[in-house]
């Protein structure tokens, strides 16, 4: 996996959770998503895929598990959160066409700046005569977004567009279960609607919750009982 300091136009250090994986990806309604991007490296899969989710609905864990998954497979991969680059300048995307999987993360934030849409118009083109592979995602689908190059729109709309759709509160429960199990955290179901039931709206709010509760449990040796969850986080 190519990390953005490798890269020779990129000065800022930006990582992948280690445990971004599809493995702890609970999919909820998310399954079909979850495999076309497994299956962007087989000969039936599609070499570009567009992700659309509002805030909070796992775009970011989906865009770095399928860096992950790539990885395993043998490819390299770069991932690119946009809102993270967008001061640093289109320049950054040069090059990146050498690797086998482009990731871009956030497409929102650079919507209607003029530089940046040719840059990705041009970085779209590059990819495709390399025969690569590029996954991008947005709060919303291509014909919402308020993109000002008409090229880039044609480019972003002829392709896959998948909307991931948000869990409701049973499966924020359920996503919590598995999170904590492949941390070997022991979570009980009662316990985990109990935290969605009282803790932040969004999964990544929750799972830093689920952060927080393992190290409490850790250091006073308890499970994380309901009465327990009450005690350490005042609720």
């Amino acid at each position: 996996m190519t990390s953005i300091q490798q890269h020779p136009q990129l000065t800022l250090s930006v990582g992948i959770r280690d445990d971004a994986r599809f493995a702890n990806f609970y999919p909820g309604n998310n399954e079909e998503v979850i495999q076309a991007i497994q299956k962007q490296w087989t000969t039936a899969g599609d070499p570009y895929l567009f992700v659309a989710g509002a805030s909070g609905a796992g775009c970011s864990h989906l865009l770095q598990a399928a860096c992950h998954y790539a990885e395993g497979l043998g490819h390299r991969s770069v991932y690119v959160p946009l809102d993270e680059m967008a001061g640093f300048g289109p320049e950054v995307l040069d090059g990146l066409e050498q690797l086998p999987l482009v990731v871009l993360d956030c497409l929102h934030a650079v919507v209607g700046k003029d530089e940046w849409e040719v840059a990705l118009f041009h970085l779209f083109n590059r990819i495709k005569d390399n025969d690569g592979h590029l996954l991008v995602a947005a709060d919303a689908v291509p014909q919402k977004l308020a993109l000002r190059l008409a090229d880039l729109s044609s480019r972003l709309t002829g392709g896959v567009v998948y909307q991931v759709e948000p869990l409701n509160s049973e499966g924020k429960a359920q996503a919590l279960v598995l999170r904590a199990k492949h941390r070997g955290i022991r979570l009980s179901e009662e316990s985990a609607r109990f935290i969605v039931s009282r803790g932040p709206g969004s999964m990544q709010g929750l799972s830093g919750v689920l952060d927080q509760l393992d190290q409490i449990s850790l250091s006073a040796q308890r499970k994380l009982t309901i009465p327990f969850i009450k005690e350490e986080l005042g609720w």
